[in-house]
C-alpha cells in the first residue's frame, strides 16, 4: 500500500463537504499527483480487515484493557441509482423493517474508556443466485451468513489480533443461541444482547430441566430489577433486564436486555448496553464526516477500498478528537469555516483582478 496516498486520499475524504473523485483530489492538489496515480491506487488491490488492523492496532494497543468493549453492528450504505453487483444488491434493513438497496458492511467497533476504534469489517458478498420461491424470481445471496461472519471475526479478534476485552454488544439480529453459545463458551467472554419479547425461557433450573418454557413477554417482572432466567436452548443461566423506554411518538416499548453476566447489576447492565450507541456513533460518522457514500467508485474492488479508505479517515478523525477534545462533527465544522473563510478571500482578490482590468 502507498503510505503517501493512504495519507493524501484520507485527509481529502475529511476535507471534502461534496463528490469525492480521483480528479478532485488531483486538482486539490493543484496536478502535482495526477488522477490516474490516484485511480490505480484504488484498484490496485483488496484491502480488508487485515490492512485496517494494521493500521489500527498501534492506537488500540495504547487504550485496550479488560473493561474493553466490541460492539457489532452491520449499516446499510443506500445505492439506489447504482448498478447490482456482488455487494450492491438488496439487503434486509432490520431498522426500517424493509428490503434496501445497497451495500451492506459488517462492522466490529472496539470502545475503551470514550475512544472507539474500528478493529475489522465485512462487506456483505452475494455471489450466488438463488430462487425465491415466493415471487419465482433470482435473487442474489450471501455464501455466509452475518451470524457465521461475525463469529469468525470474533475469533480471529481473539486468537490471531489477541484483543483484550470482556464483553461482546449487538442488537437482537445476532441473538441466536448459537451466537450466545460462542461468546461465552468459545471465546470466554460475556455478552449484552437484547431480546425480542416471543423468546422462551425458564424461570429456575428445574423448569428448564422439565421443558417448562413461555415467551417473555407473558411473565411479569419488574422494570430495571434483573432475574436470573434459562434460554430455550441455551445451556447456561442469563440475567434479564426489563427497560420500559418512550418512543418519538410518546407510545412505550419494552427492551429485554439478556447478559451472560449473572453477577451484573442492573445499572452496570444499562451502562454497559448504552455502550452499544457507539457503533451507531461510527456510522454516522463515516456516513457524514469520512465520505462513505461519497465515492462514484463503479467495480467491487474500488467501491470497497474506498470504504477501506473511509475507516481510515474515521481513525484519523478519532485520534484528532483525543488530541483536540472535539468531537467529530465539531472538527468537520471547524474546517468547514475555514474553508469558507478561504473561499471568501479568493472571491475578494478575484474581485479586485475584475476592478483592476476594467
Amino acid at each position: 500500500m502507498d503510505k503517501q496516498l493512504l495519507d493524501l486520499y484520507t485527509d481529502y475524504l475529511i476535507s471534502s463537504f461534496s463528490q469525492t473523485t480521483a480528479t478532485g483530489i488531483s486538482n486539490a492538489l493543484d496536478g502535482e499527483i495526477s488522477h490516474d496515480r490516484f485511480t490505480r491506487f484504488l484498484a490496485k488491490e483488496d484491502l480488508g480487515s487485515k490492512d485496517l488492523w494494521k493500521i489500527v492496532k498501534p492506537f488500540v494497543r495504547k487504550i485496550e484493557s479488560a473493561n474493553g468493549i466490541i460492539a457489532v453492528d452491520d449499516t446499510i450504505e443506500e445505492k439506489l441509482y447504482t448498478d447490482e453487483n456482488d455487494i450492491i444488491s438488496w439487503h434486509f434493513d432490520h431498522a426500517l423493517g424493509r428490503n434496501v438497496k445497497g451495500v451492506n458492511i459488517l462492522n466490529f467497533l472496539y470502545h475503551n474508556d470514550g475512544v472507539s476504534f474500528p478493529v475489522a469489517f465485512d462487506v456483505i458478498k452475494k455471489t450466488k443466485e438463488v430462487l425465491n420461491p415466493t415471487t419465482g424470481k433470482m435473487v442474489r445471496k450471501s455464501e455466509k451468513t452475518k451470524n457465521e461472519i461475525m463469529r469468525e471475526v470474533l475469533l480471529s479478534c481473539v486468537q490471531d489480533m489477541r484483543l483484550v476485552f470482556s464483553l461482546v454488544i449487538a442488537d437482537t439480529w445476532f441473538s441466536s443461541c448459537e451466537n450466545m453459545t460462542f461468546i461465552k463458551e468459545t471465546l470466554k467472554k460475556d455478552f449484552i444482547i437484547p431480546l425480542k419479547c416471543n423468546r422462551k425461557i425458564a424461570l429456575s433450573a428445574l423448569d428448564k430441566r422439565r421443558g417448562r418454557y413461555t415467551s417473555i413477554e407473558s411473565i411479569i417482572f419488574k422494570e430495571d430489577v434483573p432475574i436470573t432466567a434459562y434460554l430455550e436452548g441455551v445451556l447456561f443461566p442469563v440475567l434479564l433486564l426489563k427497560q420500559v423506554f418512550t418512543n418519538e411518538d410518546e407510545s412505550q416499548g419494552v427492551l429485554y436486555l439478556c447478559s451472560s453476566d449473572t453477577a451484573c447489576d442492573a445499572e452496570t447492565l444499562k451502562e454497559n448496553y448504552q455502550k452499544r450507541w457507539k457503533i451507531e456513533e461510527y456510522h454516522k460518522s463515516l456516513k457524514s464526516n469520512a465520505g462513505l457514500a461519497k465515492s462514484p467508485t463503479q467495480t467491487v474492488r474500488t467501491q470497497i477500498n474506498h470504504f477501506f479508505m473511509a475507516m481510515v479517515a474515521f481513525v484519523k478523525l478519532e485520534k484528532l478528537k483525543i488530541k483536540t477534545g472535539l468531537n467529530h462533527f465539531a472538527l468537520k465544522a471547524k474546517l468547514y469555516v475555514r474553508a469558507l473563510r478561504s473561499s471568501m478571500d479568493e472571491l475578494t482578490q478575484l474581485k479586485k483582478l475584475r476592478v483592476k482590468a476594467a
